[in-house]
């Protein structure tokens, strides 16, 4: 029977395609599981809403004023010049060192005594109790009040400073050297007041410090002055104690003996050029005379010779005599002939020029000699008064090297002092022109709205994050739903086919019917005639064509067509745990058996709780126990409903019993089955459920086949799992489970493929037309 079931579940089971598996199937997840814990996202989300607006309405409103500060102010040229402290580079590190600055008790002490805060409420609602007056705190043994008053103010105490720098924030704007200033208060005024108090504390903070350290530096630099300026007349004195001690006389700057080396070093220098030049005009003239005495050169050439060599009017005059003879000569001696008497003299002339050439050139020649021999004699003398020199001073060296040492600290000395002086009067003068670092540049104004509480953004984030942990909690709560609630997890997790869905119906009020008296068509005792009731497994009578009476149709139709072919006579039905409605099902079903006009009978044979004797028979005093024993007779046990036949076999219990499993499993137990068979087409048997007890497996040796109730939303899969892996006899021969006490419309939601096949319009149209 279970590979049958399992074949009859695998049909049941809808394809998966792979848009269902894949994006298709997460979003109908989504959808089912918004559907079904919507009231837990609802609820969480009007729960973070409902706790933000109780925020909102018991959180003050604070409004932020703004200023800003820019740092680095710019300074005239001569300022930046004659500053006597070095100027720090502007980096971020700097920055942030002027942003904690501001931030600082300081700052906060400045503006707590120049606008009176201890008295303002922001504060002292974040700090301990504060008096009015600062003067006010004192022992028990102060002073008098008006010398109180008189004091001066004491330090604001540590918690209204805090409560100050909490609502103080400032920070930096963009890349830029800006400081953004923001104080947050109950009061726009007075949060710009206050943003604006803190700017100019801060600015002015920044100018004192200023001013505080060029006098300090100008202090440093007088005392400095002064100490130098003795230092370098001390030293001063020195060198000159130095040169009278060692009779050092200096001219211009340098030793005597010093100036005449040098002074000697320059005449020799101008008589050996002197000496020199002497030497080659007389060489010249002396290779001229050569030259002419040995190879009889022309007069041409000599004249050229001369010209280049020197620059003497007579021999410029001759050399001119001469070349215009030599033209003449030239030119006669082409017209009249070489021998031509104008010609011979014209050569005798021309000898003659050149013979007094030649005589003015060796008085040169002479003149030059002299020149040599007198700049000779003048080089030697200097060379001698020079080497004098230098020997005399070789003498003093030893004192001059430290005379030079004396002078050059003397001169360093100087120098320093000169420096600081220049210094010291910039310095002196920078102090009588203030120069603030920085400036407001944006003074803070009233706020028009509220910074805090954002009533936009909290609201906003309270609706996401409640969304978001509403569905954190519908997802939680899903993940940890492991109750069967469709048909396909009944058939997946059990390979069980689901006979039917029953809806969930509320129990009516136990009433007998009155005015029904029917006669017993089985001639049975009056005593045990089943009166009508209204209950839930009447339903199936009394509305016939009701959903629930339709389910147990399917019920009874799934038993009948079991695809063994089996007969079917005998069916058990049983659960998992107590409470889920199996003891109304094997009622309804007995019910709507026999009102098809089949005989059936419904056995209780849940002995240690006969929960259906109690409702259908309370007052029976014999039951299956005393048929099953022989105790009474089986037709005296039995109670009918004459209306529909239905058939009923109690169970009393009138004390404790221990041994129900060996009952059931007796011999009597199966004759008594036995007979059952033959008296009726269907024994429907009321089994206990699986879990508490056993009684149930002992069933199943005269039970032809059993009905798992499954309660909807309520019994665990694991359980009902567990449940029948210890019962193995009964799993074998289930014909099915049916999904008892349905909430429908809730388990549309869980089962997005069939939502519509479980639409109670598709019955209410069959129930208009039967009425029809």
């Amino acid at each position: 029977m279970l590979q049958s079931n399992m074949t009859q579940t695998g049909r049941n089971q809808p394809p998966l395609t792979s848009g269902e598996a894949g994006i298709g199937e997460m979003i109908s997840f989504a959808l089912g599981v918004l559907r079904r814990r919507y009231a837990t996202i609802f609820v969480t989300t009007a729960l973070a809403l409902s706790l933000a607006s109780l925020y909102l309405y018991i959180t003050p409103p604070a409004y932020k004023a703004q200023t800003q500060i820019l740092l680095k102010n710019s300074k005239a040229q001569f300022v930046k010049q004659e500053s006597p402290l070095a100027e720090p580079a502007f980096d971020l590190t700097e920055i942030e060192t002027q942003i904690q600055i501001v931030k600082s008790s300081a700052i906060a002490i400045a503006v707590i005594k120049q606008l009176n805060l201890t008295a303002d409420p922001d504060l002292n609602r974040s700090s301990p109790s504060l008096p009015s007056d600062w003067s006010a705190i004192h022992d028990e043994g102060s002073p008098p009040a008006a010398e109180t008053r008189r004091r001066e103010p004491e330090e604001p105490l540590q918690g209204l400073i805090d409560a100050f720098e909490h609502r103080l924030d400032a920070e930096r704007v963009g890349f830029s050297n800006i400081i953004e200033i923001n104080y947050s208060s109950s009061s726009p005024a007075r949060a710009a007041e206050i943003a604006n108090a803190i700017a100019n504390a801060y600015v002015n903070d920044q100018s004192n410090s200023k001013l505080e350290a060029n006098r300090r530096a100008v202090d440093w630099l007088q005392d400095r002055l002064e100490k130098l300026a003795a230092q370098t007349r001390d030293a001063e004195r020195a060198v000159d104690a130095y040169k009278a001690q060692h009779n050092i006389v200096s001219s211009g700057g340098k030793p005597i003996d010093e100036q005449q080396v040098s002074d000697f070093n320059t005449r020799l220098v101008a008589a050996r050029a002197q000496t020199a030049d002497a030497l080659a005009r007389l060489n010249r003239n002396e290779s001229l005379l050569r030259a002419d005495s040995r190879d009889g050169a022309s007069a041409e050439t000599t004249g050229d010779a001369i010209s280049d060599a020197m620059q003497s009017p007579i021999i410029n005059n001759l050399r001119s005599e001469y070349l215009e003879l030599q033209r003449k000569e030239s030119e006669w001696s082409d017209r009249f002939g070489q021998n031509h008497g104008a010609v011979v003299e014209l050569r005798t002339q021309m000898r003659n020029i050149r013979k007094s050439i030649r005589n003015e050139v060796q008085r040169l020649a002479e003149a030059s000699r002299s020149d040599y021999e007198t700049a000779k004699a003048r080089q030697q003398e200097i060379e001698k008064q020079l080497y004098d020199v230098v020997a005399s001073s070789r003498v003093t060296n030893a004192a001059e090297v430290a005379l030079r040492e004396l002078e050059s600290q003397a001169k360093g000395d100087r120098n320093l002092f000169e420096t600081f002086q220049q210094r010291y009067m910039s310095a002196a003068q920078q102090a009588s022109f203030p120069i603030d670092e920085a400036r407001v540049i944006y003074p803070a104004l009233p706020p028009d709205s509220k910074s805090k509480p954002k009533t936009v953004l909290i609201m906003a984030l309270a609706l996401f994050g409640g969304l978001g942990l509403g569905g954190a909690l519908a997802l939680l709560k899903e993940l940890m739903d492991r109750a069967f609630r469709t048909p396909t997890q009944v058939e997946t997790a059990l390979e069980l086919p689901c006979l039917s869905v029953v809806p969930w119906m509320s129990a009516p009020k136990k009433r007998r019917v009155a005015g029904i008296d029917a006669p017993d068509p089985y001639g049975g005792d009056p005593q045990r005639v089943l009166s009508p009731r209204h209950s839930i497994d009447s339903t199936v009578v009394g509305m016939p064509m009701s959903r629930f009476a339709e389910t147990i149709r399917s019920t009874k139709m799934g038993i009948d067509l079991n695809p063994t072919k089996t007969a079917n006579q005998v069916i058990g039905v049983t659960s998992a745990l107590p409470g889920e409605g199996k003891t109304t099902i094997a009622a309804s079903l007995a019910r709507l058996i026999a009102h098809s006009g089949k005989r059936a009978i419904v056995v209780d044979c849940d002995l240690r709780n006969p929960s259906l004797s109690a409702s259908l028979a309370p007052n029976a005093t014999v039951g299956i126990i005393e048929a099953i024993y022989g105790a009474t007779p089986l037709e005296d046990v039995i109670w009918r409903d004459p209306t529909i036949g239905f058939t009923f076999l109690p169970a009393v219990r009138r004390r404790p019993l221990f041994h129900t499993a060996e009952m059931l499993a007796s011999n009597e137990a199966h004759g008594l089955f036995d007979r059952l068979r033959k008296d009726y087409d269907y024994v429907i048997v009321d089994l206990p459920p699986l879990a508490p007890i056993v009684d149930a497996r002992a069933a199943a040796s005269f039970s032809d086949c059993f009905i798992l109730v499954i309660e909807w939303g309520r019994t665990k899969i694991d359980v009902v799992q567990h449940a029948l892996h210890n019962a193995p006899e009964i799993h074998e021969n289930l014909a099915g489970a049916v999904l008892n006490k349905t909430d429908v419309r809730a388990m549309a939601s869980y089962n997005p493929y069939h939502d519509d096949y479980y639409n109670d319009s598709h019955y209410a149209r069959y129930r208009s037309a039967q009425r029809t």
